[in-house]
């Protein structure tokens, strides 16, 4: 998956960490809404909550973990982050074998993930702009979405084929070792780390929870960006719920077909991701973003117009390749963009307010179009989260905003 440049042994071990636990993600991918029917026959209401409301309440729980995190070392926060999730995912195994497991521990533990995830990535983002120079990034985030793409295409059927034969605990299992593994991988990067910048206090105050908010408010090419990617990642997940109703029910598509349709279009991510930095080399950063955030934008609404058999799945393995493959460009380019916007000292606060952002919007959306979705009809909703996305290139960042350089941390050599 690399291009042939060299990032060091140290980035090695935390692309490997990366890469183990996105694989363990995607093992498990929909297997808390699986326990939840098939072990504690739970509604369509409850697993509904168990997605939405997990994901919400790991936001709000993740909001004070950000300015905590900014003044402290972050490779021993991912390991912490790691552990408590291996630890958190456990206790469903494990309470199954007591027969003990109940709908409001599956809950429970999605909140505890969620907002471990948030804290995860956010500090993740801090430690690499220390291990890494500006110039070497984007090649590192294009490895990471590289990653993120190839785990999405072999995961998903390696564990529904482990479900299938062990049940959907299994791929907990899975899941929370990917994560202990991960965990000694980024232990095993070694180095030193150098320390982060001492607070003005020592108390965290109720002021210092909104600082990521208002750096990325207060900064004309961050601002943007961030209202584009939070409205179209919500916009594109929310529809996704109202896809499984339509195809596999009004359609008449198989699970294999649905699962086929959005898995195999995946490839496109992996080819964009390797496109990223030649086309920035190539055509400027700026240019990529928003020449390629525009084109991502056009592809969903063609989901609206989805039919029965064959063609009908050709046509959504379509739209999704385009948008994955945008996706796949776009992501590392702007990720790159972010952390080359935000001095060190603010990396995991704005990063955090970010992904706290993502995540909350996300649930929201998603619930208002599973109302949208019974009042107008999925093919109805879905077709207008497409018009609305038609609209989210005018929030990227319209001027070509030099990123604010600063000193090199020092760097241990390895």
């Amino acid at each position: 998956m690399g291009s042939g440049h060299r990032l060091g042994r140290r980035f090695g071990w935390l692309w490997g960490a990366y890469g183990t636990s996105a694989l363990g993600t995607w093992l498990a991918f929909g297997a808390f809404p699986l326990i939840a029917i098939q072990v504690l026959h739970a509604g369509p209401a409850e697993v509904a909550a168990l997605s939405s409301v997990g994901a919400a309440v790991g936001a709000a729980v993740a909001v004070p973990l950000g300015p905590w995190v900014e003044f402290r070392r972050k490779r021993p926060v991912l390991i912490a982050m790691d552990l408590v999730r291996f630890a958190a995912l456990l206790t469903i195994p494990a309470a199954y074998a007591l027969g003990a497991l109940t709908f409001l521990q599956l809950l429970l533990v999605s909140v505890v993930v969620a907002a471990a995830d948030i804290t995860f990535r956010a500090a993740s983002g801090a430690y690499l702009k220390t291990l890494l120079p500006a110039e070497d990034l984007l090649v590192a985030n294009a490895r990471f979405e590289s990653t993120t793409w190839t785990t999405t295409i072999i995961g998903p059927p390696l564990g529904g084929a482990a479900i299938g034969l062990l049940g959907p605990v299994a791929t907990v299992v899975a899941d929370a070792v990917s994560y202990l593994l991960s965990a000694l991988g980024i232990r095993a990067t070694g180095g030193q780390e150098p320390p982060p910048e001492r607070r003005e206090t020592a108390r965290l105050r109720a002021g210092d929870l909104l600082d990521g908010w208002r750096y990325i408010l207060a900064d004309a090419a961050l601002r943007p960006l961030f209202f584009n990617t939070a409205l179209f990642n919500a916009l594109v997940m929310a529809a996704q719920p109202l896809m499984a109703v339509l195809m596999l029910g009004r359609l008449g598509f198989e699970p294999w077909q649905y699962g086929l349709a959005f898995a195999a279009p995946s490839i496109g991510g992996l080819l964009g991701s390797r496109l990223a930095r030649p086309l920035v080399t190539r055509y400027g950063q700026h240019h990529v973003l928003v020449v390629v955030g525009t084109l991502r934008a056009l592809w969903s609404v063609g989901l609206a117009f989805t039919g029965p058999g064959t063609w009908g799945l050709l046509l959504v393995m379509g739209v999704e390749l385009g948008l994955i493959f945008c996706c796949g460009v776009f992501n590392p380019v702007y990720a790159t963009y972010r952390l080359e916007r935000t001095p060190t000292d603010r990396v995991t606060r704005t990063l955090s307010a970010w992904a706290v952002t993502t995540k909350a919007s996300t649930a929201l959306l998603t619930a208002v179009w599973g109302v949208l979705g019974g009042l107008l009809g999925p093919r109805t909703a879905i077709g207008l989260a497409g018009v609305l996305l038609l609209a989210t290139p005018l929030l990227l960042p319209r001027h070509d905003h030099t990123p604010q350089h600063e000193p090199e941390p020092a760097r241990s050599h390895t």
